[in-house]
Parts: C-alpha cells; structure tokens; sequence
C-alpha cells in the first residue's frame, strides 16, 4: 500500500514511505504509539478516506485502471 501525505501549508500530496511516515507521526503526536497510530491509518484509509493526524494529511495512493 502507498501512502500520501499533505501537511497542512502544502498545496500538493507527496508517496511517503513507512519509515518516513513514522518520523511524522512522531513528530505530530509526541509520546504515542507511533506505530499503532500507522496500523491505524492504514486500516481507514482503505475505505477512501484521509485522516488528519495533527497537521499532516495521510491518503492511500489511488492507482489508475
């Protein structure tokens, strides 16, 4: 799964990769489980969703058929 993150002052969403992707969650959330927080966001984001994690965007990667 592919992973798109937008912070907040971005006008464009970027693939991130996982291990970027727990550097920001880290930052944005400070003590908590970084990587519950990612199991998380990969479980609603399936369902076409984008989940706002502090002031960082996530969206799964939409691949054209």
């Amino acid at each position: 799964m592919k992973i798109e993150t937008q912070y907040s002052y971005e006008k464009v969403y970027r693939v991130t990769s996982e291990s970027d992707i727990l550097k920001i969650i880290a930052q944005e959330v400070g003590d908590a489980d970084p990587e519950g927080t990612l199991k998380y966001i990969k479980e609603a984001i399936k369902n076409s969703k984008v989940i706002l994690v502090g002031s960082c965007r996530f969206r799964e990667v939409k691949e054209i058929k």
